[in-house]
């Protein structure tokens, strides 16, 4: 995609923190963006527009806000930024207001989006893995903390035109031969550090810090590799085992100060994603007889604190 070309239409479903800060830039560059959220957001971002509080800059983006999903409709790309709580429903509602070039973009935790997203309502979606540390102090402020960068695929013309319009906003963009693989590396990193963050009220700096914390990383990073290697996955150019745990240590040093999503999530007294974390990792490996027993506590643990059974 040149400059001089025209932007596609973009809509946000789900305007949280990832949706906010990915779809905040690309309107910032130019992109005509809707964003579809809750109403404390729609009525900050119409009164006073998107605040991107980011590691570059800090600027108020005048954006559409829309808290009807109706305002998607004849979007030539939408992300799709919900809770992964919320695919099926959220995918059903989609389905009618898409038209047949409609690219649909998960940028969402997990593994299996897209397969719950086709299952629910036959839209063949693409899968993105989303690197940013981000968060929403107050409707319609995005606190951008580390990273912001995107992996897409495989290469088709789709992804291909996604990478474009990611990158003429200034956000790096991969396209990777083998995204299931990436998908899987993102998800050692979430299940060995979201959920230890949401049960101990700590930041990744405080995490990187207790010895025991350390040991628990090991295991549970140990239990994701032995699930994706049995369902005959490798997650991409990680090394052995001690060098992803190194790898998962090194990614919560350099957002020392972060809390994770899933922390942020039972602090707002929301329902967590857990379900498509350590709690996939649980069902899959017991599916495949491999053991999780650690994955498995945690994700009991936070059902339990969130107040479900």
């Amino acid at each position: 995609m040149t400059q001089e070309q025209s932007w596609p239409k973009i809509a946000v479903v789900g305007a949280g923190a990832v949706g906010g800060y990915f779809g905040g830039l690309l309107a910032r560059a130019g992109a005509p963006v809707v964003m579809i959220g809750r109403p404390a957001f729609v009525e900050a971002v119409s009164k006073s527009g998107l605040f991107l509080d980011t590691l570059q800059f800090q600027e108020s983006v005048r954006v559409s806000a829309s808290t009807e999903l109706s305002a998607a409709r004849g979007a030539d790309i939408i992300l799709f930024c919900v809770k992964t709580t919320d695919n099926a429903a959220t995918a059903r509602a989609l389905a009618p207001l898409l038209s047949r070039e409609s690219i649909v973009l998960s940028l969402q935790n997990g593994v299996d989006n897209v397969d719950q997203i086709r299952a629910a309502a036959d839209i063949e979606a693409l899968a993105a893995v989303v690197y940013v540390a981000a968060s929403v102090p107050e409707p319609g402020r995005v606190k951008h903390l580390g990273r912001g960068d995107l992996v897409v695929g495989p290469r088709t013309e789709a992804t291909e035109q996604i990478a474009a319009v990611f990158e003429r906003a200034g956000v790096a963009c991969r396209i990777s031969n083998n995204i299931e693989d990436d998908l899987w590396t993102k998800l050692i990193w979430n299940c060995a550090l979201n959920a230890i963050s949401a049960l101990g009220h700590a930041n990744y700096g405080q995490i990187v810090a207790s010895v025991d914390a350390r040991k628990m990383i090991e295991t549970i990073v140990d239990e994701v590799l032995a699930v994706a290697h049995a369902a005959g996955v490798q997650p991409s150019g990680l090394g052995d085992s001690q060098a992803v745990h190194a790898k998962a240590l090194t990614i919560a040093t350099q957002m020392a100060g972060t809390f994770s999503s899933t922390a942020q999530d039972m602090n707002r007294g929301k329902r967590t994603e857990i379900d498509s974390l350590n709690g996939y990792i649980a069902r899959r490996g017991q599916e495949l007889g491999i053991s999780a027993t650690v994955n498995h506590a945690l994700y009991t643990l936070v059902k339990l604190a969130e107040g479900r059974p």
